[in-house]
């Protein structure tokens, strides 16, 4: 199966601290906002016609520049996005053989939780969010752990008071 490993280990995380082969580069992130899916045309039997966008690929570009992981996106991770919609247009009209291209690319902007797992994103908000409950609903540990008290010896039965 095709795709990439899991991503490296935090460096200061690692058992041992072997020099880096090539050093890091920071970037400064520039926040790009969302195209609108381009208006052209395509050659068809030898003439230009409009090209249309299927309906499943609008709606599906729209979840991409609604979701959490597009505050994250820069122009160039837009315009890989937009090609990416050109792929899920032809999947869409029955072209099966880019279903491989088509995965591999939505993976690498955290299309799944397998794929946001691997590439270290979390909901940061997700306790807080749901008022100290963890994911099913139910109490957090964290939450249970701070009702805990120390029963002293013939106590066991009585009630805490508080």
């Amino acid at each position: 199966m095709a795709g990439a490993g899991p991503a490296p280990k935090d460096p200061s995380r690692r058992a041992r601290r072997n020099k880096e082969a090539q050093p890091q580069t920071i970037l400064r992130f520039e926040r790009a906002e969302a195209p609108e899916l381009p208006d052209f045309r395509i050659e068809k039997d030898g003439e230009l016609v409009e090209f249309v966008w299927p309906e499943r690929t609008r709606e599906w570009w729209q979840m991409w520049v609604d979701s959490p992981q597009a505050e994250h996106f820069g122009s160039t991770d837009w315009d890989f996005l937009l090609d990416t919609a050109l792929i899920h247009a032809r999947f869409w009209r029955g072209d099966m053989s880019v279903a491989a291209e088509l995965r591999l690319r939505v993976a690498k902007h955290g299309a799944t939780m397998e794929d946001r797992a691997r590439l270290r994103m979390a909901f940061a908000e997700a306790d807080d969010a749901d008022g100290g409950k963890g994911s099913s609903g139910t109490e957090t540990a964290k939450a249970r752990y701070a009702k805990l008290r120390v029963v002293k010896p013939g106590e066991e039965g009585k009630p805490s008071g508080g």
